[in-house]
């Protein structure tokens, strides 16, 4: 058994998440978990823009939860 440990560990993030609609799916703060990770569920079968933020940096990216896409991110970097 394999496992993740994200470096941010009970940190608060800003998460924004448009849909292609421009419809606002979140707009909150989210603590990382202790493994340093953060649970976002979304609808199925729609693409994402997704910003977090974070003490000045942030990150965006595109997201989508088409059958096959990836469940799991770690690509995003604050900057």
């Amino acid at each position: 058994m394999t496992g993740c440990q994200g470096e941010m560990v009970e940190k608060d993030f800003h998460v924004y998440i448009e849909d292609k609609d421009r419809n606002i799916i979140l707009d909150e703060i989210v603590t990382t978990l202790p493994n340093g990770f953060m649970d976002l569920w979304l609808p199925r079968d729609k693409k994402y823009t997704i910003t977090i933020s974070y003490e000045g940096m942030t990150a965006e990216g595109e997201l989508s939860t088409f059958e096959g896409d990836d469940t799991c991110i770690t690509t995003m970097q604050l900057m």
